[in-house]
């Protein structure tokens, strides 16, 4: 499996924000992790990312324990994300943007950099060229040179996934990736993350669009106030008492 969380537990003082929550997200899905406001998500989100150090149990990435590790290490070893809000360097054009995510998996020695060895120098041309792919795909190319700070919200959030490609990851987390799209927007994001998974990629994402996660994902997990209390297909979820009565309530949430 490509992830695994086990027991794991987060307390910020006396606040338990987690609680032995185990979850396993299996390769090549799209794994919805849903729950109402407060009840965990981002924080599960910064446990496996490393941003935040878990208190108990353990998380492995394809069979090694990552729980321990730094976010850059992280991504080296393949998992990478986008935010609830775009983080990108505004001042940057798009393409550097691009090319300064692609540094991160590209394990560039630091007298490689400063001699532009000609490994450097072919690996810069092997990510210029992928950059440009990957802004193609996202429909950016035609503003590869304008600043990041510019872009309209969804040229952002395009920006951001374009980004996380960039890293070279196989397992991509995604904080809301649809929020504030309009219905359009919203079609052609869900096109381009069913593109991730049929081309081998493994999601994991958080998303408030219940019609968008029912109709996404492979499994969903169900967090409330730092527990889970639900998984399974969508189908699953949407019969849940508990899932109705803690998060889903009277939604229609008919894919």
């Amino acid at each position: 499996m490509p992830l695994e969380l086990r027991e794991v537990g987060k307390r910020f003082g006396g606040l338990q924000a987690v609680a032995a929550f185990s979850m396993t997200v299996r390769a090549g899905t799209i794994h919805g992790l849903i729950g109402p406001n407060g009840a965990g998500k981002s924080t599960v989100f910064n446990l496996v990312t490393g941003v935040l150090p878990v208190t108990s149990g353990e998380i492995r990435f394809k069979g090694e324990r990552i729980s321990a590790l730094p976010p850059s290490e992280i991504c080296r070893r393949g998992i990478a994300r986008t935010f609830q809000t775009t983080t990108l360097f505004r001042e940057f054009t798009v393409l550097d943007n691009v090319m300064a995510a692609s540094h991160l998996g590209a394990g560039h020695g630091f007298v490689r950099t400063l001699l532009a060895t000609a490994g450097y120098r072919t690996r810069e041309a092997t990510a210029l060229a992928r950059a440009r792919e990957l802004l193609a795909a996202v429909r950016l190319l035609d503003m590869a040179g304008r600043r990041a700070g510019e872009l309209p919200h969804r040229e952002q959030k395009a920006l951001s996934l374009a980004m996380v490609l960039a890293t070279g990851a196989d397992f991509i987390i995604l904080d809301e990736p649809l929020a504030g799209l309009t219905t359009q927007e919203s079609e052609d994001a869900m096109s381009a993350l069913r593109a991730l998974r049929a081309g081998g990629k493994t999601v994991l994402l958080v998303e408030h669009d219940m019609r968008a996660v029912m109709g996404l994902c492979d499994v969903i997990t169900v967090l409330d106030h730092g527990v889970r209390i639900a998984e399974g297909t969508p189908r699953d979820i949407q019969a849940n008492p508990a899932v109705i009565e803690a998060y889903l309530g009277a939604e229609d949430t008919r894919a």
